[in-house]
C-alpha cells in the first residue's frame, strides 16, 4: 500500500469538489455527519503533537518499502481517521493517539528484525486484515486464553460488539487492547474474535463483509477448528448475530442473539402506507424473520433482560418460530434491563459450549436442509445454491429430506427457476423435486454439484455444467442482482470525471454527490475508497471492480463508452437516472451511476434504518439539493427484471 495514497485522494477531491460549474449557481447546503459525531475540538499544539509523531511513522513506514502489513496500518489509519473527522472526545484521547503511534513503531522495529511477537501473543492482541472492498486496513481484536495450546486447531467464538457512536478505529483498538466481553470468563478452550464490523452500520453491507473476512484472517494465521466457530452479540451486536446467523447459517455451529432487533417496521412501529415500496420491499434484505428456516439447520438460543425493550426481537422471533412448528430457545435475564443476568449468561453459554463441543454438523449427516431467502445476495445454505428466481424480493424456499426408505431426495421449491444440490446432501439418492423424480445423470454433473433447471411448463430436468454457464448470463444471479447497494460489499472502484458537464446544475450536483459519497464512506464505512480520474481506468480495473461513475458523457470518458449500452438514459434535463447494471464492458461486474450507498445521514441514528432506500434504478430531479434523506426528489424508482430489463416489475 502507498502511505501517501490518502493525501493525494483528498488532494484530487478538494480539486474536484472546488472545479466550478460554468455559470454560478447557490452553493448545495452541506449534510452535518451524524456518525461519527464530530468531538471536541484539539488544542493547536495538541493536533501538532500527534501530526508530528504521525509524519515521523509516514516516514518510517516510507523509508522501509511502504509497509502493507495491516497489523501496523491499522495504528496509523486509526489516528489519521481521527484527526481528519475530530475523532477525540475525552482529555485522554490525545495520549490515546500518541499511544497508538508508539505501537505502530514498535510493530516497525520488530518487522526490521525480523519478528512479529504478537503473533504468537497470548491475551489480549490486536491485529488488522487488508479489506478487499476497499483496500483499507481493517483492526480487529483477539483475547487468547493464557496456556491455550495452539498448536492445535481450537475453537473460534466471534462477538460482536453494541453500538458505539464514538467507537471509531482509534477507541476500538485502545479498548481492544486491554478491555474484555462478557463471554470472556467462560472461553478457556479457544479464542475470541472481535471483528470492527466497520464500526456502526449494524453488521450489515460492508459490515457482514468484515466479520467474515477477520474470521479468514484469523483462520490464515492460528489453527482453527473450521466446524467450531461460533457466532456471539449483544444490543447491536445482537442484531447482527440474528441478521449474519440467518443468513449465513450454514457458517457457524451455532448462534447466540442477546437483544438487538430483527426487523424495521416493528422495532421502529413504522406504518408501510408511509414507506415508499421500493424501501419497504428492501425490508426484505435483512429482515430476520424472512430467513428464519436457513436457522432451523443449526443451534440458535436468545436473551433478553426482562425489563429491556429489545426483548421484543426474541418475542418476534418466538412468534416466527412457532408459526414454523419449532420452539426457539430462549433465556429471560430475571429483572434486567439491557444487560446480561450472571445466571443468564451462564445458561447461555453452557448451550453454545454444547454446540461448539458437538460441532457443526456435516451436510451428509443433515436428514433435512432448509434455505430460505428473497435475493440471489444470499443464495445458499448446506450444499444448496439457488441460482435463478422466478422473481427477486419475493419469499423463496428449497427443503429437502432424506427419504431413507425409497432412497430419494424429496426437495420442495418456492419462487424457485433454478437450483444446484451437492452430492453431500444426495449421497447417491436421486432428487424428486416438487413432485416430479429426476434420474441423475452422471454425466452432466458439475463436480461437486448437480444442477437442475425448471423450464416455463414447470417442468424440472438436469443440466449441464455449460447449460448452467449459458444460463447464468444475461440474468441475475448470484452476486449480481442489485440493489445499487450491493455493488459496496465487493471490491469497487470509484471513476471521477476529468471533464465537465455542460448542464452547469447536474455539474454541481454530481460533484456535490461525489464528493459526499467519499466522505461518507470514509467517515462512517471507515476506509480510503479506491478512485481513479476516468482516463486512468485500465482493462484491470474493468475486469477487477465495480465501477461507480460519477458525470455523464460528457465529463467522463468511462460513461461516455457505457452510455449507449445502457437500458436508461444518464440523465434528461433536471431528471438525473442512478442506476446500477451488470458492466457493458465486463458483464460479471457491476457499473453504478452517480450513486454510492443509499442511505444516508438521517438514517445512521439508529442502525435500522441503515438500509438500501433505492432498488437497482431512480430517477432524481436535481431542482431539489440532496440532503440527510435523499439525493434530490425522488420521481421514480424500481427494479430491472430477472434478465436485467426496464419493465414493469411488481413486488
Amino acid at each position: 500500500m502507498n502511505i501517501y495514497r490518502a493525501a493525494v485522494i483528498l488532494v484530487v477531491v478538494s480539486l474536484v469538489a472546488n472545479m466550478g460549474a460554468a455559470e454560478p449557481l447557490p452553493d448545495i447546503p452541506p449534510i452535518p455527519r451524524r456518525l461519527p459525531p464530530v468531538g471536541d475540538a484539539l488544542q493547536p499544539e495538541q493536533r501538532e503533537q500527534i501530526a508530528k509523531a504521525l509524519d515521523g511513522l509516514h516516514l518510517r513506514l516510507a523509508a522501509a518499502g511502504n509497509v502493507d502489513d495491516p497489523d501496523v496500518l491499522i495504528y496509523e489509519k486509526a489516528v489519521r481517521f481521527a484527526l481528519l473527522h475530530d475523532e477525540f472526545y475525552k482529555k485522554n484521547d490525545v495520549q490515546k493517539a500518541l499511544d497508538l503511534i508508539d505501537a505502530a513503531n514498535a510493530r516497525l522495529d520488530a518487522l526490521a528484525n525480523d519478528q512479529h511477537p504478537w503473533a504468537s501473543q497470548h491475551g489480549n492482541v490486536v491485529r488488522g486484515y487488508t479489506s478487499t472492498i476497499d483496500g483499507s486496513a481493517q483492526p480487529y481484536g483477539l483475547e487468547i486464553p493464557e496456556g491455550l495450546d495452539l498448536s492445535k486447531p481450537v475453537p473460534l467464538y466471534v462477538w460482536l460488539h453494541g453500538r458505539g457512536d464514538k467507537t471509531t478505529d482509534l477507541h476500538f483498538i485502545a479498548q481492544r487492547q486491554v478491555g474484555s466481553c462478557p463471554i470472556s470468563p467462560f472461553v478457556t478452550d479457544g479464542i475470541i474474535l472481535h471483528p470492527f464490523g466497520r464500526q456502526c452500520i449494524g453488521y450489515k453491507s460492508a459490515g457482514e463483509i468484515d466479520v467474515f473476512e477477520a474470521i479468514e484472517s484469523v483462520k490464515q494465521r492460528y489453527k482453527i477448528d473450521d466446524d467450531r466457530i461460533a457466532l456471539l452479540g449483544f444490543s447491536m451486536g445482537g442484531a447482527g448475530a440474528w441478521h449474519i446467523g440467518s443468513h449465513y447459517a450454514d457458517r457457524f455451529c451455532v448462534v447466540h442473539a442477546g437483544a438487538g432487533f430483527v426487523d424495521v417496521q416493528r422495532y421502529q412501529h413504522l406504518d408501510p402506507a408511509t414507506i415508499p415500496p421500493v424501501e419497504r420491499t428492501l425490508w426484505g434484505l435483512y429482515d430476520v424473520p424472512d430467513y428464519v428456516r436457513n436457522l432451523f439447520n443449526i443451534p440458535v438460543i436468545a436473551y433478553s433482560g426482562e425489563k429491556d425493550k429489545q426483548k421484543a426481537s426474541a418475542d418476534i422471533m418466538e412468534e416466527v418460530y412457532a408459526a414454523q412448528g419449532r420452539k426457539l430457545p430462549r433465556v429471560i435475564g430475571p429483572g434486567m434491563g439491557h444487560k446480561y443476568h450472571p445466571d443468564s449468561i451462564k445458561q447461555v453459554m453452557d448451550f453454545v459450549h454444547d454446540a461448539v463441543k458437538k460441532g457443526r454438523t456435516r451436510l451428509m449427516d443433515l436428514n433435512e436442509v432448509h434455505l430460505q431467502t428473497r435475493t440471489l445476495r444470499y443464495p445458499a445454505q448446506g450444499g444448496i445454491i439457488i441460482s435463478q428466481l422466478d422473481q427477486h424480493w419475493r419469499d423463496t424456499r428449497v427443503d429437502t429430506a432424506k427419504d431413507f426408505q425409497q432412497f430419494l431426495v424429496n426437495i420442495q421449491t418456492k419462487n424457485v427457476r433454478e437450483i444446484a444440490i451437492s452430492f453431500p446432501i444426495l449421497t447417491g439418492r436421486d432428487p424428486v423435486i416438487d413432485g416430479q423424480k429426476i434420474i441423475v445423470d452422471g454425466k452432466k454433473v458439475s463436480e461437486p454439484f448437480a444442477v437442475f433447471h425448471r423450464n416455463d411448463q414447470n417442468i424440472w430436468h438436469q443440466i449441464s455444467a455449460e447449460q448452467w454457464d449459458a444460463s447464468l448470463r444475461d440474468r441475475k444471479r448470484p452476486g449480481l442482482q442489485g440493489p445499487i447497494d450491493d455493488a459496496f460489499m465487493e471490491p469497487f472502484l470509484l471513476v471521477m470525471p476529468s471533464g465537465k458537464s455542460s448542464d452547469a446544475r447536474f455539474e454541481q450536483w454530481s460533484r456535490f454527490e461525489f464528493k459526499h459519497f467519499f466522505e461518507r464512506w470514509r467517515a462512517l464505512y471507515r476506509g480510503d475508497p479506491r478512485m481513479k480520474i476516468d482516463t486512468e481506468v485500465t482493462d484491470d480495473d474493468i475486469a477487477n471492480y465495480h465501477l461507480v461513475c460519477f458525470g455523464d458523457a460528457e465529463s467522463n470518458k468511462v460513461i461516455a463508452r457505457l452510455a449507449d449500452k445502457l437500458p436508461m438514459k444518464v440523465r434528461e434535463g433536471d431528471r438525473v437516472n442512478l442506476m446500477i447494471y451488470p458492466n457493458p464492458l465486463n458483464p460479471r461486474k457491476y457499473v453504478v451511476l452517480n450513486s454510492g450507498v443509499t442511505f444516508r445521514e438521517s438514517h445512521d441514528r439508529t442502525n435500522s434504518l441503515q438500509n438500501p432506500k433505492l432498488g437497482d434504478w431512480a430517477i432524481i430531479d436535481i431542482t431539489t439539493p440532496p440532503n440527510g434523506e435523499t439525493p434530490g426528489k425522488v420521481i421514480d424508482c424500481g427494479f430491472f427484471d430477472e434478465q436485467w430489463k426496464l419493465s414493469a416489475v411488481k413486488q
